[in-house]
């Protein structure tokens, strides 16, 4: 059985998608979901279409800058659509698209899980904190 170069392996891994491997593609929307806004932003969303001023609003503490970027983000990857209406003022909805929708189901554990488990973990990080010192 032949060896397989660096080169092929790389190649192997992006088809395959296997994000143990450096250079799959698949690490960067892992990276993407592993946001806080990003988990926040799809929560909101999974109400229904929100405009933009609502989303600032529903998700505290995000800033414009961020907020604008991770909706860019959501709608590069195909998460989120956003919807222009002409009107004065110019209207704009985001939305969960199909894809987006799918993906709920996870995100929406996760938020549940940290909500729910929240004094748990810090808790956890007194006790981690109260034997360091």
């Amino acid at each position: 059985m032949a060896t397989k170069t660096a080169a092929e392996q790389r190649d192997e891994a992006r088809q395959v998608f296997d994000a143990y491997f450096a250079e799959c593609p698949s690490r960067k929307l892992l990276d993407t979901l592993s946001d806080k806004w990003v988990t926040l932003l799809l929560t909101a969303l999974s109400q229904g279409p929100r405009r933009y001023s609502d989303l600032s609003r529903r998700v505290a503490g995000v800033s414009q800058k961020m907020l604008t970027q991770t909706l860019r983000g959501l709608e590069r990857d195909g998460l989120v659509s956003r919807t222009l209406t002409p009107a004065v003022p110019v209207r704009v909805d985001y939305a969960l698209t199909p894809l987006g929708e799918s993906l709920m189901p996870l995100v929406a554990a996760i938020k549940s899980w940290a909500e729910a488990h929240m004094e748990d973990v810090e808790a956890a990080r007194d006790r981690y904190d109260a034997a360091d010192a």
